[in-house]
């Protein structure tokens, strides 16, 4: 059992890459025309570590890409931050390890100790024995990731879990940490306990710090920023009951509505689309920086974004109405202006939601102006594979979206599960090239 599963069932849900040589890897992935996708995977380090027989260091790394090449999943995105810590050599992060005192594993509050009741003590104490052992301030899974995938054919892409300055709860990023006043707050004036707020300058300049620091160290193949992960569990919902996002009501958020409109956010609903788009434009500022500067630093990298849907939830069945009002992502502007190529909707559904219905979604809300890619979980048989790839064929999706990479580990027919991938598997373009 991995950590993210533990996690889930408590929720009761400067080394540098190695360059690719001009002209591409050592060999392509061979195959492509009807019937064929382009397959993809996210990758976590320090989960699929946590499965037994699976090395920490450059050995593990060629364990999991070999495991991903033999899927023919081409694309690798492969995660930069887990919590509020780095996997990858950063100086704006603190390299992943060790929890505090006080995390989900280990709650100090009587009132936390709700958060364990479904994991056993030898399991909570399992789990944080392995990771006492991680060595992250010495190994760099990025560019262990970069030089292996290039060698093997694979695309590796920045997984950035860009909301995340914390995880279940114990990692808190050293900037959250230092800056408690730039935290999400809500209408009732209640902080976050490590969300950080895009309405402030300070942080929007940090977290496109951590873009830039990976484009100009790493020779990876794109970037995949994940809106869905965040921080702290104990702060959910991060909705209220109509779906919509329950924070944003920093200070300038506030201050700057009251000017523009002579109306204080408080006095008018949470879901008030004059309020709803205000609390947006932060997010479409930072991705804004992030296409500009990205064209300077690394011109043509993909850039690829996993947001919401009408049927989405987090944590305990707790509904987020689509990207905009439940996040404060406005997806169908950032397509618009170009700030994003590819986009998924992330596949937690309810309500009657249905990836399919979910990729509809943010097909109309992108108009045609981004590559929408149909999300599944690593199937459990063939068959199950077959049947995404028939919605997909359906829905003209040239990508499909398999959560999560170590997942596979646990497949009963592993090898015939991996072939059947490989059969239906194209190179994606960057590969072909």
């Amino acid at each position: 059992m991995t950590r993210r599963q533990l996690v889930k069932s408590l929720l009761a849900v400067p080394f540098l890459g190695a360059a690719c040589a001009s002209g591409g890897s050592e060999y392509r992935q061979e195959g492509s025309g009807p019937g064929k996708f382009v397959l993809g995977v996210p990758l976590t380090h320090s989960d699929w570590v946590l499965r037994e027989g699976v090395p920490f260091g450059e050995e593990g790394v060629r364990h999991m890409l070999d495991a991903c090449k033999a899927c023919g999943w081409s694309r690798i995105y492969w995660r930069v931050l887990d919590s509020g810590n780095a996997l990858y050599k950063s100086k704006l992060r603190d390299p992943m390890g060790a929890p505090d005192a006080d995390t989900i594993f280990n709650p100090i509050r009587p009132e936390d100790k709700v958060w364990t009741q479904s994991m056993s003590e030898e399991a909570r104490a399992g789990i944080l024995k392995k990771m006492a052992a991680w060595d992250y301030a010495h190994f760099d899974t990025l560019a262990s990731a970069v030089r292996y995938g290039c060698r093997i054919g694979l695309e590796i892409h920045a997984w950035v879990t860009i909301n995340e300055d914390d995880h279940g709860w114990g990692w808190v990023s050293r900037f959250s940490r230092a800056h408690s006043e730039f935290r999400w707050r809500r209408r009732d004036g209640s902080f976050y306990r490590s969300q950080l707020s895009f309405a402030f300058p300070e942080v929007r300049r940090h977290k496109l710090a951590i873009i830039e620091e990976i484009a100009r160290g790493y020779d990876v193949d794109g970037f995949f920023i994940d809106w869905l992960r965040t921080g702290d569990v104990r702060d959910n919902p991060q909705t209220d009951p109509e779906g919509v996002a329950n924070y944003g009501y920093e200070e300038p958020l506030v201050k700057g509505f009251q000017a523009r409109y002579r109306i204080d956010p408080h006095t008018i609903p949470n879901g008030d689309d004059r309020w709803v788009g205000f609390r947006a434009r932060p997010q479409t500022l930072f991705m804004r920086s992030v296409r500009k500067n990205l064209r300077f630093l690394k011109p043509g990298l993909p850039l690829s974004v996993m947001v919401a849907h009408p049927w989405c939830y987090r944590g305990y069945q707790n509904k987020i109405d689509g990207s905009l009002k439940g996040m404060l992502l406005d997806v169908g502007t950032w397509a618009r202006e170009g700030l994003i190529d590819e986009a998924v909707a992330a596949g937690y559904y309810m309500d009657g939601g249905t990836p399919e219905k979910a990729y509809q979604s943010l097909k109309a809300e992108t108009g045609g102006k981004a590559n929408i890619w149909l999300y599944g979980w690593v199937p459990e048989t063939a068959e199950g594979f077959e049947a995404d790839c028939a919605l997909a064929a359906r829905l003209g999706a040239g990508q499909i979206l398999f959560w999560e990479a170590d997942y596979i580990d646990g497949r009963a027919n592993k090898e015939t599960l991996q072939q059947a991938m490989r059969e239906r598997s194209r190179p994606a373009k960057r590969l072909a090239r």
